[in-house]
């Protein structure tokens, strides 16, 4: 609409706002702002502008990650494990007889946590090896100490065993986070252990099923993935003392020949660092073997917490379960009214990281030439950490998740009924044959009813009538009395509440008693995002 006063023209823009200016001279000012943004946007970060915020965050630790994980691929945890080695190995080497003094070995244990990581950084500069800047570290913090650190040891002594402390560590808490969330699904699955629920093959209504034993899937699941964590740990060895390319040499130079001072100086060290075994044979490194079989054990984890979540994304859309949703959260930046499963999305998002690792590690260990090639060292330090990490996340979302799990029985019950008139018709023949009807002339009429009722369900969108066909068939009269309570879900559900029962009784309690201590641990924190 246009309006004319004088020489100039008002453009009134219908329901929004009214425009002094011409045609022509709008486009000109947007052509102006626009070219001004892409001025500015093509331009450089202004010196000074965001100086905290220029380097990458990694996602999995600024903003996923727990404290308690993080401290146990952390530097703190790594270098002060790298001190701890070298005085298990001086003790050691102490008591079968090398000149080391209790005076070295106190000053080294008093200055354990007294780590320079400038000056460490500053050596390993100069030197180009890490363990080397830590070693003269090690030496300026207990300068008397210095001419027996690392006496024997190659560099892997202190890396290959850290890295296996740090793994038993963090199977540990593993372990906790694991016995946390089946106790929580152990209680949702006897809430709900008589639930009736359609059951699911293909993605299609199949016999039911009860919410409580769809549960106990879950938890066999994870029951599986705890004894791999659970053996991982008993059976850890440590690489222990081994020297260059395996073969004991610089130790058994330092005992002078003396074969069984070198093994009990293996055997002690492994003692000292809490393991039960070393490693019988390796070469510089210990096997990467074990790296596949550790990341194989987290996958595992992984694809149980996906399949559950999986489950759940899935009921969610069905309005049969809900995730746990803050009063305050925000489902969708567009729709307001959405409640997107994002916990476990999430879990799934992780969770398909995790299970990308082994692989990694595989092509890691048939890699490794002969005694030992460096190329495992970059990516181990990635995919190690990240695995635990990922797999912590995940765990402590699978928890969050199922202590606030909701189901919603009205609407459960709403989809049983309009399926299980299907499923009780074979029931409702063998009524009507025990009282003298004929079999294949009620076969006939329960398929005929069955494919108009699929019609009106399918073709009109309305409720499933079959049940009324039926009652309105005189050929079904002997039911026709008891048609309400022989299509009671409880009675399609077979032995599932039962198969609740004992799964709780044989497998779990047992599980959760032998680990009572470790339920009584609290995370140092939780779900935040």
């Amino acid at each position: 609409d246009i309006f004319s006063f004088g020489k100039n023209k008002i453009y009134i823009q219908k329901n929004l706002s009214i425009s002094t200016h011409r045609p022509r001279e709008r486009k000109q000012i947007m052509s102006s702002n626009a070219d001004k943004f892409l001025e500015v946007a093509a331009g450089e970060l202004p010196e000074g502008a965001l100086l905290e915020h220029r380097e990458f965050d990694n996602p999995l630790v600024k903003r996923y990650a727990t404290k308690e994980m993080s401290y146990l691929w952390s530097p703190a945890m790594k270098f002060s494990t790298w001190r701890k080695l070298w005085i298990a190995l001086a003790t050691a080497e102490q008591e079968l007889g090398i000149d080391i003094s209790d005076t070295q070995l106190e000053e080294m244990r008093a200055k354990l946590y007294d780590i320079d990581f400038e000056y460490a950084a500053k050596k390993e500069s100069e030197f180009r090896h890490d363990v080397m800047g830590h070693v003269h570290a090690f030496g300026a913090a207990a300068p008397s100490a210095m001419p027996i650190i690392h006496l024997g040891a190659t560099s892997c002594y202190v890396g290959d065993n850290t890295d296996l402390v740090q793994l038993r560590e963090s199977l540990k808490l593993i372990k906790r986070k694991l016995v946390k969330t089946i106790a929580i699904l152990k209680a949702f699955a006897v809430k709900h252990r008589d639930l009736p629920t359609l059951g699911f093959t293909h993605y299609q209504p199949a016999q039911l099923t009860t919410v409580g034993k769809r549960s106990t899937l879950w938890m066999q699941d994870l029951i599986l993935d705890l004894e791999r964590v659970e053996r991982e740990i008993d059976e850890l060895p440590m690489r222990g003392v081994k020297g260059t390319t395996g073969t004991q040499a610089s130790f058994l130079e330092l005992f002078d020949g003396d074969h069984e001072k070198v093994k009990a100086l293996n055997k002690r060290v492994c003692e000292l660092m809490g393991f039960k075994k070393a490693i019988p044979v390796s070469g510089q490194t210990y096997t990467r073997k074990i790296d596949f079989n550790i990341l194989s054990l987290l996958s595992g984890i992984a694809q149980s917490a996906y399949k559950m979540c999986g489950d759940i994304r899935l009921l969610a859309n069905l309005k049969e379960v809900e995730e746990p949703f803050a009063k305050t959260q925000i489902g969708s930046s567009a729709m307001a009214y959405k409640r997107n499963p994002m916990r476990s999305e999430r879990v799934c998002s992780l969770a398909r990281y995790v299970m990308g690792l082994p692989n990694t590690a595989a092509n890691t260990h048939a890699n490794q030439w002969f005694e030992r090639t460096l190329d495992d060292s970059a990516v181990r330090r990635i995919v190690l950490p990240e695995g635990f990490l990922a797999v912590d996340v995940i765990l402590n979302l699978l928890a969050n998740i199922a202590d606030g799990l909701h189901v919603w029985p009205n609407v459960v019950r709403k989809h049983v009924m309009a399926e299980l008139p299907f499923m009780a018709t074979e029931v409702i023949l063998m009524e009507c044959v025990k009282a003298g009807g004929d079999r294949q002339e009620l076969h006939e009429a329960i398929r005929v009813h069955s494919m108009d009722a699929g019609a009106v369900v399918k073709g009109e969108g309305k409720a499933n009538d079959l049940m009324e066909r039926i009652a309105n068939d005189p050929i079904f009269a002997p039911v026709h009395g008891k048609l309400e309570s022989m299509i009671d879900p409880i009675l399609f559900v077979g032995r599932a509440p039962e198969q609740v029962d004992e799964f709780i009784a044989e497998e779990i309690t047992p599980i959760l008693e032998a680990n009572s201590d470790l339920l009584k641990v609290e995370s140092v924190d939780g779900v935040n995002v």
